[in-house]
């Protein structure tokens, strides 16, 4: 009845366990920069079944799974610094988190490749916004659901294996116990037993003799080693009367097991009678034999021990009848066991094979030994135009798979991820692709998996909307350029006009507005040629911060008509090779944007610092921020949000950066926006 009730008691305490699991709360991580889609997913999974865990970049969401378990992470795809292909993939590649499911939330295209590309590090589900929140609750709910029963089933099997282990280990230490007792009962039956007992080989020479000889026969252990063992013995009694001693000890098999009367010889020549028992044993693959020597006159006592010895050899066959019974049970766990994992084995090489077979990329399977085909998919013989049993078992001719960057042929020495390359097809046809290998083992052979992303009609298409843009382009430059200079130029126009049919000199005045609207009309072309590539720009070595300090008084006047604060915050900066003149131009540019945008009473901060040994300007404003409907055209040669604006003011700016090979970032919000420009430090 005791075992029955401590498996009951385990089994209760893994049921309290489970139990104790499934009330806890799940964690759940949502990973977006924008903080209003944050609040949105948060009231969508609101719950009290949930822990939910906001994260606003990429490198917050690994901080908080270094801390946390999580069921689910919500990921956004579309964000600065560590966008979500990349989170994801660094995901993937941590042991502890790489089976946590990724479901992309993204505003962004929905593009087959966009869609491969999540699946392709890690994701388990693409939901695109707007998205519908109950569709979202009930997809949580399922995963969150498959975590629980998967935490359920470790949990169940970690404790059930324990307590197995438990009880494995108690029956090996108590099995360790009673060997340790037999060997000290051995050792102490063999020094203290008055009976000899006389090990001896098949030739029937002594091997060894215990202490007993020295008080039964008289001699000293030492004497009798290496002797015959007939010697202590003037007759024995076999099935066909007296034998020889000496010629009964070297038979192969004399009477094993059988108690038999013999007549033995002290040292001193005295004879007694004794009864002998033989047993026999194997040794390192050597044949030895054990006797027993009894004096008959101590029979009663000698049956005695006799019957001790059978009782304790009863219960040594049967620790080692239960031993086996265990190694048996032990072996068909094991046998199971094997069984589950060919099974899951079987399993996982048809799941790679109808993967293998289906996937839209380019699969092929080449030996890393002699860089043959072993196997290649669909995809693969539909792109290169080979078929199958022109590619089975030929080595692949790397010069026809071309490192686009450097226009090289690729390595397969080392696994290569996502590289862009041109290959060519059967006949002749150059196309590109994105090329990622990993090493393999296959029965088990060294492999190299070749997988190829065939975007050879995506780049087409994306050459030629390229070229609609442009063109495109220009037409709205052309139509801007129009526009702006047609006004002053109608002006003119009708003046001279007045001026032809009236005799009379024109009035002062009329004439100043000539030549106002001439200067703006050429203002206009001069900006409009700053935007110019091949513009010179007269650069030498000079610091940024001289360059703005000289600047900001008339920045501050500016500020300070229109009632609005300018500060400085420069911190010191290494020298930059800059045109002093263009400079001057961007900074006012942007300032003058940044002081339009704010209410009076708004500061205006010009910020400078080094980061990454690079120069950078900050100029931020406390406006309403930018819509991003505007921030996407910002830029754009006569996109304007000013009644009289030329549109070319931000334009200048980004082609005044270009020429210096500077970046400019911009950050906006309701707080208002900042223009960060970095210059390369020299």
């Amino acid at each position: 009845m005791e075992p029955v009730t401590k498996n009951l008691t385990q089994q209760k305490d893994c049921i309290v366990n489970l139990n104790s699991t499934t009330t806890q709360k799940v964690n759940l991580l949502m990973v977006d920069n924008h903080p209003e889609n944050l609040l949105a997913l948060e009231a969508v999974l609101s719950s009290p079944h949930y822990n939910l865990v906001s994260a606003t970049s990429g490198n917050e969401a690994l901080k908080w799974l270094l801390k946390q378990e999580f069921a689910v992470i919500l990921l956004d795809v579309q964000m600065p610094g560590l966008n979500g292909f990349e989170t994801a993939k660094l995901i993937r590649a941590r042991e502890k988190t790489k089976h946590i499911p990724i479901i992309f939330i993204t505003a962004i295209s929905q593009d087959l490749e966009h869609v491969q590309r999540g699946y392709s590090v890690g994701a388990i589900d693409y939901i695109f916004k707007p998205f519908q929140p109950e569709t979202l609750k009930q997809k949580i709910e399922k995963f969150v659901e498959i975590y629980q029963k998967y935490k359920e089933e470790i949990s169940k099997s970690e404790l059930q294996r324990s307590a197995e282990l438990s009880e494995v280990n108690k029956k090996l230490d108590q099995t360790t116990l009673d060997l340790q007792r037999t060997e000290a009962l051995a050792k102490v039956i063999s020094e203290t037993l008055i009976d000899t007992i006389v090990t001896f080989d098949s030739q029937g020479y002594i091997l060894s003799v215990n202490p007993a000889v020295k008080t039964m026969f008289g001699y000293h252990p030492d004497e009798l080693v290496g002797q015959p063992i007939g010697n202590l013995f003037l007759k024995v009694k076999g099935d066909n009367g007296n034998r020889s001693p000496h010629l009964f000890f070297s038979l192969n098999n004399p009477c094993l097991g059988k108690v038999i009367e013999s007549v033995a010889v002290r040292k001193d020549e005295n004879h007694f009678y004794a009864d002998i028992q033989i047993g026999e044993t194997a040794v390192e693959g050597q044949q030895i034999f054990v006797c027993t020597i009894r004096d008959v006159t101590e029979r009663k006592q000698i049956e005695e021990i006799k019957k001790q010895q059978f009782n304790h050899m009863e219960n040594m066959v049967k620790d080692r009848t239960l031993e086996l019974i265990l190694a048996n049970q032990q072996l068909q766990i094991e046998i199971e066991e094997r069984k589950k994992i060919t099974d899951y084995l079987s399993v996982s090489q048809e799941r790679f094979r109808k993967i293998f077979e289906s996937s839209p990329c380019l699969m092929a399977i080449i030996s890393l030994k002699d860089k043959t085909y072993l196997d290649v998919n669909t995809s693969w013989i539909n792109f290169t135009g080979y078929s199958y049993h022109e590619l089975f078992h030929q080595k692949i001719n790397l010069l026809d798979f071309i490192d686009e960057p450097d226009g090289n042929s690729i390595h397969l020495e080392q696994p290569i991820r996502s590289k862009k390359i041109n290959y060519k097809a059967k006949h002749g046809e150059i196309r590109a692709g994105f090329l990622s290998t990993e090493m393999i083992d296959i029965h088990p052979e060294p492999c190299i998996l070749f997988v190829l992303t065939d975007f050879t009609e995506r780049l087409l298409l994306e050459r030629e909307m390229s070229r609609l843009d442009r063109l495109n382009l220009i037409g709205e430059m052309a139509a801007g350029i129009a526009h702006e200079i047609r006004n002053p130029m109608t002006t003119v126009y009708g003046f001279l006009q007045v001026a032809r049919s009236n005799r009379d000199s024109l009035p002062q005045e009329i004439v100043d507005l000539m030549l106002e609207e001439l200067s703006r009309a050429n203002s206009i072309i001069t900006e409009f040629l700053n935007l110019a590539k091949n513009k010179v720009s007269y650069k030498k070595i000079q610091n940024l911060n001289t360059i703005i300090e000289a600047l900001f008084p008339l920045i501050q006047a500016e500020a300070l008509r229109s009632r609005k604060q300018a500060v400085l915050d420069l911190h010191d900066c290494p020298d930059i090779s800059v045109d002093e003149k263009e400079i001057r131009q961007l900074i006012l540019n942007i300032v003058l944007n940044g002081l339009d945008s704010m209410p009076p009473g708004g500061q205006l901060t010009i910020k400078t610092y080094v980061e990454e040994q690079a120069v950078i300007l900050e100029i931020k404003d406390q406006g309403k921020g930018i819509s991003s409907e505007i921030l996407e055209k910002l830029g754009t040669p006569f996109f304007t949000t000013k009644e009289n604006g030329t549109g070319l003011g931000l334009a200048i700016c980004y082609s005044v950066a270009e020429r210096h090979q500077a970046d400019i970032d911009i950050e906006t919000g309701n707080e208002g926006s900042t223009f960060s420009i970095r210059f390369k430090s020299i």
